[in-house]
């Protein structure tokens, strides 16, 4: 798709990977149609960026993600026996929970938002949301994320790679009500791949993230 009619138009021709797409960033251009930053615009006009919602300095106390009850995000493999390795996993799902929470209006604030995300993913993320908002739609169905592994560099950094199965995941027309249903293909299936950097709260924050349509390693 290098180019766009109308910013609802891309969302119907996305629909089936709606759910994931809310949720990258990265700062590699795109290659092809294969392999695209999730959350970046692909052509047409260039949508206004909104102010990045700050990052929440609760210390332990973490925002309440709540998602619509038409929305279900499904996280397998989130015990790996490290504690840390699992504090990761965790602060993932928030984080993609966070992203579909912002774009469903349950958190219009971006509360959670920010305090998932940080750097070039943050701002990915608060500009896809700004794109959802102008096509006044949002998101419906479920979306699965599996072959979760996390690699350790150091004590605050991690790469986090994992498969999405988008297959179930669709936008919906927030005024209507219509879903965009599509057909289930290949590029209904993701990899990702991620990096976390824990900040003084001790919260492991998106920093970068970098998505794969069509992934061998994540078909069914």
């Amino acid at each position: 798709m290098n180019r766009r009619p109308t910013l609802l138009a891309a969302l119907t021709l996305t629909a089936a990977a709606a759910l994931t797409l809310s949720a990258c960033g990265s700062d590699d251009s795109p290659s092809s149609d294969e392999d695209k930053i999730a959350g970046a615009d692909t052509g047409g006009e260039p949508s206004a960026s909104p102010s990045s919602p700050a990052p929440s300095t609760a210390g332990d106390g973490r925002p309440e993600i709540n998602l619509p009850s038409d929305l279900k995000l499904v996280f397998e493999e989130t015990e790996t026996g490290d504690p840390v390795k699992d504090a990761v996993l965790a602060d993932n799902a928030e984080r993609m929970r966070a992203v579909d929470a912002a774009i469903a209006g349950t958190d219009p604030k971006g509360e959670a938002l920010g305090f998932y995300n940080t750097g070039k993913a943050l701002e990915a993320a608060v500009s896809w949301v700004a794109q959802f908002e102008k096509a006044n739609a949002t998101l419906t169905g479920e979306a699965r994320y599996f072959e979760r592994r996390v690699t350790l560099k150091g004590k605050t950094s991690a790469v986090l790679t994992f498969c999405a199965d988008e297959s179930k995941g669709f936008s919906k027309d927030k005024k209507t009500g219509e879903i965009a249903k599509t057909p289930v293909t290949k590029n209904s299936y993701v990899l990702y791949n991620t990096r976390l950097d824990k900040n003084a709260d001790g919260v492991w924050q998106t920093s970068q993230i970098i998505s794969t349509r069509g992934a061998a390693q994540c078909q069914p």
